[in-house]
Formats: C-alpha cells, structure tokens, sequence
C-alpha cells in the first residue's frame, strides 16, 4: 500500500485539532505510531503503519550491535536517500530512510549481522520501507 503526502497532511492537521483518537498501541505491532514505522529491537522485526494500524510486516531486520546500539525512542523521518554511501563504515547503504540527526537509518543489509546503528532490511523489504515513508511521518524503536 503506498500513502500520499496529501493523506498523511490531512492526518497531521487531524491531530492538531484534537479530531484524531489518543495514542494507543497501533494495531498488530508493541509500538503507538500512526503513521510511519515500528521496530522491535528483541524480536528483530518491523512494521509500517498506517492510520494506527500495522500496513506491512512483521518483517525481518537487523540493528545495532553492542557498543553499537539502535536507540530506543520515537524519530521523526529525515529524510530518504536512494543511493546512498556511508562514509564512516565505507559501504552501501540503498533505500536509506534516515530518522535520526546522527545518521541512523532503515535501509538495505544483510539481517544476518548487527549493524552499527542501522535497521537492516532486505532487498524488498528495504524498497516498501523507501517508497512508503515520508519525512515527519515517526519511527518507533522499542526494546
């Protein structure tokens, strides 16, 4: 399923005004997004939510490894990079959807290994993750 900028617009004025119901638990995941992405550090999994339900997932993925934490916490989405190259660990990074200020992102990886910081998805689970999350939309991480 593939949102719109226009519905998640209409979305964020509905929270704004007070028309939209209180965060709970969005369903089918631990996390209480509306709109954006869900991961769950103990289970390696992750969900794209829409309108407080889970859209697409659960999915595989990989995060950080220790001294290289994923951090737990809700991120508003950055920014998207489809090609990009992360100079620091000198490798590829396609389908980069970045939701923290030091550089954290969902992309392509191998799931088999922890990353240092990223969520790791695979070849198509990176590409749904790209095309369906907008910047300000939120990336839940919980423990």
């Amino acid at each position: 399923m593939k949102k719109t900028i226009g519905t998640t617009a209409l979305a964020a004025a509905a929270l704004t005004f007070g028309l939209a119901s209180p965060a709970s638990a969005a369903t089918g995941t631990p996390c209480s997004v509306r709109n954006g992405a869900c991961v769950q550090l103990s289970t390696n999994q992750a969900w794209l939510v829409y309108d407080g339900s889970a859209s697409y997932g659960p999915v595989r993925v990989s995060h950080g490894m220790p001294g290289y934490e994923t951090p737990v916490g809700t991120y508003p989405v950055l920014r998207k990079v489809k090609d990009d190259w992360s100079i620091p660990y000198d490798g590829p990074m396609p389908n980069a959807v970045y939701f923290t200020t030091s550089g954290i992102a969902f992309h392509q990886g191998d799931t088999n290994t922890g990353s240092h910081g990223c969520v790791r998805l695979g070849p198509q689970e990176s590409l749904v993750f790209y095309d369906n999350l907008f910047p300000g939309e939120q990336v839940q991480v919980v423990a």
